[in-house]
């Protein structure tokens, strides 16, 4: 499967079009999703249609030849939305979410729809895990981490309220991307928590991050396309609930900090401040609160349609008192202070992307334990593969990057993947 940056070199020297690399997209989809599961619509020759109008058009955007693949959480124009819920079978929206209609605008064809969990939350879709079907690919970025791991497509959006981007990437082995809060604009997706979600980007190497970052932002690939000009210093952070790691989690962390040490890094290890800790303690309190209160509408009049999970969750967000939510808030903008303060030189700091493995079976999609205090602190996170845990099955590492600094974390990764690679 093609990169990012490998489709557009071929189609900036015209041995590919938008037409081609979709074709290709659809045969590879047509191979391998059965057993997967990943797309939750697809119509190919609404796709290859899109893909010639690309062509066909006097100007090649940015992005012209790559298909993405849009979660299904996300509103289009001329494909269905479902969120994941029966609530919205065959619900059709009137226009496209601000993403999508900035990924077409650079000359991207939106290939289809995949699969997300019930609302971008815990209960799970058909999605199975690319690298052994009998295992979760992570949520609720299901069907995106496993579309692009399975090389069905080049890059496609997730979203993360707590670990959808940065949990299904690693258990999939690619590559994913949750950059600062708000920094893709969020309109026309139906979001969990509006102090949290965040839209991300999957893809399997780091380097084709910038081509479509620049995209959502209008800055210029350039400058999402650094080089560090010097061995990174990086803090290693063992997380608030160390004890949830996995063995083989520790392990590949461990020797992972050796040897970025033995590349040139400068490594320290990183204290748990106080604040931290009671941030991520009462995280919850904030998703938990602003779901219940986002879903209103679901919950007072389809709440026979929820499943019995997400009406659980519901149900324990409606009775968060709004001084408990208030506090939590308070506590989370105090660490997002202390965090920025502590970052201190670090280039980056360094965390498990999640407690292990995929676990098997589809009934759960991991724990976000790793993953929900970077989201709440609006920090950037990429996740790179780190080697295989017992089961054979991908392992991630974590970077943690400081607010607002999406480029430094990029040439970060781009020195750990070829550290670690």
């Amino acid at each position: 499967m093609l990169g990012v940056r490998d489709i557009l070199k071929r189609v900036a020297v015209g041995t590919a079009t938008a037409e081609s690399e979709t074709r290709a997209c659809l045969d590879r989809i047509a191979k391998r999703d059965g057993a997967i599961g990943a797309w939750a619509y697809l119509d190919a020759e609404r796709a290859l249609a899109e893909a010639r109008a690309r062509d066909a058009a006097r100007s090649k955007g940015p992005l012209h030849g790559v298909a993405v693949g849009i979660k299904d959480i996300f509103d289009t124009a001329d494909m269905p939305t479902a969120y994941g819920s029966p609530i919205y079978a065959g619900h059709q929206p009137a226009a496209d979410a601000a993403c999508v209609a900035l990924l077409r605008a650079a000359g991207a064809v939106a290939l289809g729809k995949t699969v997300t969990t019930e609302f971008a939350m815990s209960h799970p879709g058909k999605t199975r895990n690319p690298r052994n079907p009998a295992h979760t690919p992570g949520g609720s970025s299901s069907g995106s981490a496993a579309a692009v791991s399975a090389g069905m497509v080049p890059a496609a959006l997730g979203t993360q309220t707590l670990g959808s981007v940065i949990r299904p990437a690693a258990y999939c082995g690619i590559v994913g991307f949750k950059p600062s809060y708000g920094a893709i604009n969020r309109a026309g997706l139906k979001y969990v928590s509006e102090s949290a979600d965040t839209i991300g980007i999957f893809v399997r190497a780091v380097a084709d991050i910038p081509p479509v970052l620049a995209a959502f932002t209008g800055a210029s690939m350039e400058s999402y396309d650094k080089v560090l000009d010097h061995a990174p210093r990086i803090g290693l952070f063992r997380g608030v609930e160390w004890d949830k790691a996995s063995s083989a989690m520790r392990e590949a962390f461990e020797d992972a900090a050796r040897r970025l040490a033995k590349a040139g890094a400068t490594v320290r290890d990183v204290a748990i401040d106080p604040a931290l800790r009671t941030a991520h303690e009462r995280s919850t309190l904030v998703t938990g609160y602003e779901l219940a209160r986002a879903y209103a509408f679901e919950w007072f009049n389809r709440r026979d349609q929820l499943s019995a999970a997400f009406a659980r969750n519901v149900a324990n967000g409606m009775a968060i008192a709004f001084a408990d939510y208030n506090a939590a808030r308070g506590a989370l903008e105090t660490a997002r202070r202390t965090f920025a303060g502590g970052f201190g030189e670090d280039d980056f700091w360094l965390t498990p992307s999640a407690t292990g493995e995929a676990p098997a079976g589809l009934e759960s999609t991991g724990d976000p334990v790793f993953n929900r205090l970077w989201t709440l602190l609006h920090v950037p996170c990429l996740s790179v593969p780190c080697g295989t845990g017992p089961a054979g099955l991908p392992l991630g590492m974590q970077l943690i990057g400081p607010p607002r600094g999406a480029a430094r974390l990029l040439a970060a990764g781009r020195w750990v993947e070829s550290a670690l690679g």
